[in-house]
């Protein structure tokens, strides 16, 4: 069923205004990107889901007029931590041991080595690391939307910048690094739909080492 529900996805370019998702698709679709890998655990990047429709109205703005962020009835916004910090890290720790029951002395140098790492890094450095991690969720996301039949347009053509102005992220430590409005197709104004999938056949996408 995955793979039917990937084949029936693609970068929806107009979507329905009169029909909005569920917040259970929503929320389950978020649940999934929570549920989402990443480098030690670190979670390094927030998801904020925006409904406003004068807000999605600025960010449609912001990405050179791309309808499916008005058209759509949400838009998931992936932002990344700006930088590793000790309060950030150890938060993660904390988060750890709460759930478990125990701050072991294994997990707590564990992180006292990352710390060691990615403290002395640029803050560049840090995140773009981050922003990859937020890519995982992000993929994930994409998947659980295809799962949920709904339809999604990944985004990356888009002014960070004012992106995250009109989202206040800068001063929260964040930087916008990919949108996906969620929706519904409208199947009378989408050039793409229908359109055969093509993708690289598996000989020229994967090598195999044996």
């Amino acid at each position: 069923m995955l793979h039917e529900r990937l084949n029936w996805r693609y970068a929806t370019k107009k979507m329905d205004p009169t029909k909005a998702v569920a917040e259970e698709k929503v929320d389950a679709i978020i649940e999934a990107a929570r549920l989402a890998p990443t480098s030690s655990g670190l979670q390094p990047f927030e998801i904020i889901k925006v409904t406003n429709p004068e807000i999605r109205a600025k960010l449609s703005a912001a990405a050179n007029g791309q309808a499916q962020l008005v058209d759509g009835s949400h838009v998931l916004v992936f932002a990344a931590w700006d930088n590793y910090t000790a309060d950030r890290i150890d938060g993660v720790l904390n988060d750890l041991a709460t759930e478990r029951g125990a701050k072991s002395e294994g997990l707590t140098a564990y992180y006292e080595m990352i710390k060691s790492v990615y403290l002395p890094r640029d803050a560049q450095t840090n995140f773009e690391h981050a922003a990859r991690q937020a890519y995982i969720a992000f993929g994930l996301a994409v998947t659980a939307a295809a799962f949920e039949q709904v339809d999604s347009t990944p985004m990356e053509g888009f002014d960070p910048d004012k992106v995250d102005e009109i989202l206040g992220l800068r001063e929260r430590g964040l930087r916008s690094v990919t949108l996906l409005p969620l929706g519904y197709r409208d199947a009378s104004g989408d050039w793409l739909l229908g359109q055969k999938k093509v993708r690289r056949p598996l000989d020229r996408l994967v090598t195999v080492v044996a």
